[in-house]
């Protein structure tokens, strides 16, 4: 009980620091600190996301559709590429250079050359999705395996079970926690990575809208974007958590007792 309250709490601390935020904005909009070319006010941010909601959920389906296809592709590959990685050592030890150089390599530096040899179709920003949402997932997954308990694993091996029995019952329990937090990071990155993949081309999807109204200089319909963006990754984050919760009932007991 004591936990939920100041949970509540700090909420409202939260909320009052961005009510806090957005008051200021309008006050230097209003008093005409910053020009209105250049940054618009709250409520003009909040007309234009009136104005042009129709046409910001219709290029919103898009993006989404592309962010969870790419986000379910990358899970598939973190829980493959990890398994083999746990599995074979000498795999892991090949594999895993890789994956912190392919980290190094700004994924805006190569989503052009995915869209020179994929075309402008969604399989480029399928392709960017991926890449940025591969990385935390796989390396959660990883430390989770690794951080098994080991003795638990030496019983199990004492009483004659198999690699995929260990696997399941002790390895894959450990691994969920971490595989969780890369999750909530990955689908923060998925919305992100659609939107920066839309602006290299295409016909439809947030970034292609907002890549429209930069050229007309509607700066308040960009920042409805923007905090559209902002309002879905984490309304997906707080998704992930609720699903970690009912997949993991166990985790919070301790917690709220």
């Amino acid at each position: 009980m004591i936990k939920r309250l100041q949970n509540i709490i700090n909420r409202g601390y939260t909320l009052a620091i961005i009510l806090g935020i957005l008051l200021m904005w309008q006050v230097a909009c209003t008093l005409e600190w910053v020009p209105p070319y250049m940054l618009p006010s709250p409520m003009q941010v909040g007309k234009a996301f009136v104005t042009e909601f129709e046409a910001l959920m219709r290029h919103l389906m898009v993006s989404l559709s592309e962010a969870f296809f790419g986000l379910g592709l990358s899970i598939c590959g973190a829980f493959i590429l990890a398994v083999l990685m746990d599995r074979y050592k000498k795999f892991d030890q090949a594999v895993y250079p890789l994956l912190i150089i392919s980290q190094t390599v700004p994924v805006i530096a190569i989503a052009p050359l995915l869209v020179l040899w994929m075309g402008y179709g969604m399989a480029p920003k399928v392709m960017v999705i991926f890449l940025v949402c591969f990385f935390p997932m796989t390396i959660g997954l990883l430390d989770g395996f690794k951080s098994s308990d080991q003795d638990a694993i030496r019983l199990m091996q004492s009483m004659g079970a198999k690699a995929n029995q260990i696997f399941v019952h002790i390895k894959l329990p450990y691994a969920m926690p971490h595989f969780f937090a890369g999750l909530k990071v990955s689908v923060s990155y998925a919305v992100i990575g659609a939107v920066v993949a839309e602006w290299l081309g295409g016909t439809s999807g947030l970034g292609v809208y907002m890549t429209r109204v930069r050229k007309s200089y509607a700066f308040d319909k960009m920042f409805a974007v923007i905090f559209l963006v902002s309002i879905i990754s984490l309304l997906l984050m707080k998704g992930v958590s609720l699903l970690e919760t009912k997949l993991m009932p166990y985790k919070n007991k301790g917690a709220e007792k």
